[in-house]
């Protein structure tokens, strides 16, 4: 049965276009019950003994639950004990429109078979499909349209079971829908009413989401805040100029303060200074809001004070404090910012947190307030019966709503994640905190693995170059399974070498747009925690069918070049390839080759041949005006029994790490010219900006405060005054300043080529890169591959390839994840780094002024790779003398000056004063005398 509405519409050239709308309706849609055996024979999904033990429904019964039900109770409807729902296509489609999360979640629970959720089309159904009538709202008739559906299942079920002894059970806690439905005869609860009658489920309770009229009992009456703008004020102000739209930004460290970022290209401010409370008017981080600007003479300069909230547990308390806390801080007042007040939320970006429970002081209270393990986060007032079982445990809580007499957002319970400082629960914590993908592979993306055993084939042999017999390798770090490169070198008859870097054809085995490639796109990336892998791709690619594993044949993608022997190139070429590596080495055991005169191997003599060519490359890099910055990174060596770092140090360096990074850049700059030489328009690339100038004050203090000087007008200027800035019976000064030098640089992202005319690549002064090495941990990569294979006509296209906004899409996700994918690594070393000194006691180390504060000194410890701060201002005794110059910068405590670079001695040990936010404490040794003054 087809349906169509005919209208007209005027378009912009002033003329008439004629516009069909076709609506088709069918009446095989299967109403998907076991019950049934009338309609469309498959597997069904809703069980005919739908059981749930309810003092309100002691009949088997299916749910129904509303749009406004499925977006704010989803923390109840993905619980295992809920089961036999139906999601009807009106609430999915509103769903998808009002919150991406959440139709992911409620999707998610679709697949799963345990939980017998049910989609129903009933927009395309004969018997459920409803016209909007004239004067009613869009909400009103999808509303009617819900109701419709649930009593077409009413009718429908009533008749398979003979007078009904099934029944479907609407959930809704729209009062005007719920007094609609029981008028049509329909069984209809509150949501809490429901959930309140579950029998031995009283811990379900805990995570109903509070609704508007509950935050207002529950919440003083005092108005805290301003009044939010409706969003059509809101609208027209950012059009007509009054207002400002951008992305809101907490600080870490001053919960009184906060920046948000404006989104609109060619606006003269990109950042709006909050200072105090009402201004930032109940934003949350990654909020997106609409700002007022303040005239000029309102203007402040961003605080230097460290404020965190540290106002009573008690929740009735709180409030008082309030007003105080209103009235800001103290500003630095060198730099003014333009600086504004929160009018509007226009889209809340608000996730379930990780934290911990602060227990209320008074006896009996079921309100308590959660506290967020990131700082940026509010603390957040939720009600649990279960308080004393939560101490000490780290938890999940999701935000309903921030009421403006409320001086904390109110929320509710949704998960119990174990033990807090426990190994795994915190690897969990910090996964879910930023974003990380971690769920196992579904059925859906495992289905498209490759079967096994898996060979290669003839066809494969047909259309591939067969390299079997080059002897090739793989160098990489101790324990590597997901092995991405392997590389030769060997002389040609005419004189020249032959070097090739042969890469994991992974874009073989995921083609383009099933499940497998779109959950590798939404990971992005591999993430490599301490002790833990998290794969971008199954197990069964990443370790094993693309991993070019030693004296097995592989799939690969191959850049062989010619060269001379002073490494320069006389031809490139790309092919797919087959490859049958003859050793997977160490970095460690690849160097002991090279130095070993007694071997003489292929192998070996490959090995000798690509250091030596690395040499060349890396020498005529840096003459270019490459960058050599300089990070300390860590490595744990970790217990086989206990999983706990019993030793950590410094990572080391051989020549043959340079040796495979020279060769892969070499590789990443032939495949990126290639691509970009085919597909200028779309070519998936990697940019690194140029940091603007004021990024290297710290850089030029800190040389100068030595009396040297660095040039920053360009790359290359930045590495020779590198290079050159030696102090004399100062070996690490060099590294130190290399280290502060990368913390100025910018983040390199992906992009494309179409939609962005900087292609530079500042760090390695190349004028064009991309990523094509590393395809089985990075989704860039895959791309990468695609668009190379289609540019030697190995591989067909697909139109998301070819498109440059959606590509643009992706690099957007990519350089997300991959920014997530950093942090994670950094609080997964920090976390096993406070194992480490839990374990130690306290550690008397050498160390070096990194940064100078205002009252305090920022320490590195190279042994470590290790950060602290030892602070000069206490709460608990009197503090010392300050004196901060900024020119310098310097600190006087005392009579100590401190300067950036200056050699101390510190003990270290582990504050586990609080739980949620341990830390590594350092504490000065020497100077004697400035801790004899301190009183240490």
């Amino acid at each position: 049965m087809l349906k169509s509405k005919t209208f007209v519409k005027k378009t912009r050239s002033g003329g008439v276009l004629k516009i069909v709308r076709e609506h088709y309706l069918r009446d095989d849609i299967w109403c998907g019950s076991e019950v049934c055996k009338e309609c469309k024979d498959e597997a069904p999904v809703l069980q005919e003994h739908a059981c749930i033990e309810s003092d309100l429904c002691s009949y088997p019964h299916y749910l129904i639950p509303d749009t406004n039900v499925l977006l704010h109770q989803i923390d109840i409807l993905v619980d295992p004990l809920i089961r036999n729902v139906i999601i009807l296509q009106t609430v999915l489609q509103e769903v998808r429109h009002r919150s991406a999360p959440v139709y992911k979640r409620i999707k998610d629970a679709i697949h799963e078979k345990e939980k017998h959720f049910y989609t129903f089309t009933n927009e395309h159904h004969r018997e459920t499909f409803i016209e909007r009538e004239q004067g009613e709202s869009a909400n009103d008739r999808n509303d009617r349209a819900i109701r419709v559906a649930a009593k077409w299942y009413t009718d429908h079920l009533a008749k398979k079971t003979n007078g009904g002894s099934l029944k479907v059970v609407l959930l809704t806690d729209d009062r005007a829908n719920k007094e609609k439905a029981e008028q049509d005869g329909l069984i209809v609860y509150r949501c809490e009413e429901y959930i309140k009658s579950l029998i031995g489920n009283p811990e379900l309770m805990d995570r109903l989401a509070l609704q508007p009229d509950d935050q207002n009992e529950i919440t003083g009456s005092k108005l805290l805040f301003p009044e939010h703008l409706p969003l059509s004020r809101i609208q027209s102000g950012i059009k007509n100029g009054m207002f400002l739209q951008g992305t809101f930004h907490a600080n870490r460290d001053n919960y009184l303060e906060g920046k948000v970022f404006i989104n609109r290209e060619g606006e003269e401010i990109n950042e709006v200074l909050l200072q105090g409370l009402q201004n930032l008017n109940r934003a949350v981080h990654q909020d997106v809001v609409a700002v007022e600007l303040f005239p000029k003479e309102r203007w402040v300069a961003p605080s230097s004070v460290v404020l965190q909230d540290d106002s009573p547990n008690d929740e009735d308390a709180d409030e008082d404090e309030t007003e105080n806390n209103l009235k800001g801080v103290p500003s630095d007042s060198s730099v003014l910012k333009p600086t504004g007040r929160v009018v509007g939320v226009i889209k809340r970006n608000w996730r379930p947190f990780c934290g911990m429970l602060s227990q209320s002081m008074i006896k009996e209270a079921t309100r308590h307030l959660f506290t967020p393990a990131d700082r940026r986060i509010p603390r957040i007032r939720i009600e649990t019966r279960q308080a004393a079982n939560l101490v000490g445990q780290r938890i999940m809580v999701a935000i309903d709503g921030w009421p403006k007499n409320s001086r904390y957002p109110n929320g509710h319970f949704v998960k119990n994640l174990g033990s807090a400082g426990d190994k795994e629960t915190e690897t969990e914590v910090l996964l879910l905190e930023h974003d990380v993908p971690h769920q196992p592979f579904s059925q859906a993306v495992l289905s498209f693995l490759p079967q096994m055993p898996w060979s290669i084939t003839e066809e494969d042999l047909k259309v591939r170059a067969d390299l079997r017999h080059l002897c090739v390798c793989s160098v990489d770090p101790p324990g590597c399974t997901d092995i991405d490169d392997t590389l030769h070198c060997r002389e040609l008859e005419n004189g020249n070498l032959e070097v090739g870097v042969h890469i994991a054809d992974v874009s073989h085995f995921i083609r383009p747009g099933n499940a497998l490639d779109q959950e590798a796109a939404s990971r992005g990336t591999t993430v490599y925690l301490c002790g833990k892998r998290i794969d971008m791709v199954p197990e069964l690619l990443s370790s094993n069918l693309c991993s070019l594993r030693s004296n097995v044949e592989r799939l690969a993608f191959s850049c062989i070049w010619e060269m001379n022997h002073n490494a320069e190139i006389i031809k490139a070429h790309f092919t797919k390839s087959i490859i049958n590596s003859k050793a997977s080495l160490t970095y460690a055991e690849a160097q002991m080759r090279i130095d070993d005169t007694t071997m003489n191997d292929d192998i070996t003599k490959s090995l000798r041949g690509l250091n030596r060519l690395a040499k060349i490359l890396k020498s005529r890099r840096i003459a270019k005006g490459a960058l050599t910055l300089s990070s300390p990174e860590v490595r744990f060596h970790i217990d086989s029994e206990t999983h706990d770092p019993i030793d950590m140090q410094s990572k080391e360096l051989k020549e043959t790490n340079s040796m495979v990074e020279e060769f892969m850049l070499l590789a990443n700059i032939s495949v990126a010219q290639k691509i970009y030489d085919e597909f200028s328009e779309c070519a998936l690339l990697r940019k690194h900006p140029s940091p603007p100038p004021s990024n290297y004050d710290i850089l030029i203090k800190a040389a100068k405060s030595r009396d040297l000087n660095i040039l920053t007008d360009s790359a290359k200027a930045l590495a020779d005054s590198l290079n050159n800035a030696t102090v004399e019976n100062f070996p690490y000064f060099n590294t130190l300043l290399r280290i502060l030098a990368t913390r100025c640089m910018m983040q390199a992202v992906y992009f494309c080529s179409g939609m962005d005319s900087d292609f530079h690549h500042y760090g390695l002064a190349s004028p064009i890169y991309t990523h094509f090495t590393s395809p089985i941990r990075r989704y860039a990569d895959i791309i990468v591959h695609r668009l190379l294979a289609v540019a030697i006509n190995a591989d067909s296209t697909y139109p998301d390839l070819m498109d440059k906004h959606k590509q643009t899409a992706l690099c957007n996700n990519l350089n997300y994840r991959h920014k997530m994918a950093q942090y994670a690594q950094r609080a997964s070393v920090a976390f096993h780094t406070q194992l480490f000194f839990k374990n130690k006691g306290i550690i008397n180390e050498e160390g070096f002024i990194l940064f100078v504060r205002k009252n305090a000194i920022i320490i590195l410890i190279p042994k470590f790779g290790l950060e602290g701060a030892v602070f000069f201002d206490h709460k608990d005794r009197p503090s010392p003398r300050l004196s901060f110059d900024s020119e310098g910068p310097t600190l006087k405590v005392e009579e100590h000056t401190f300067r950036m670079f200056d050699k101390v001695k510190v003990t270290i040990s582990l504050d586990a004063s609080n739980i949620q936010h341990q830390r590594i404490r350092m504490a000065l040794v020497e100077p004697g005398f400035i801790t004899q003054q301190l009183g240490k």
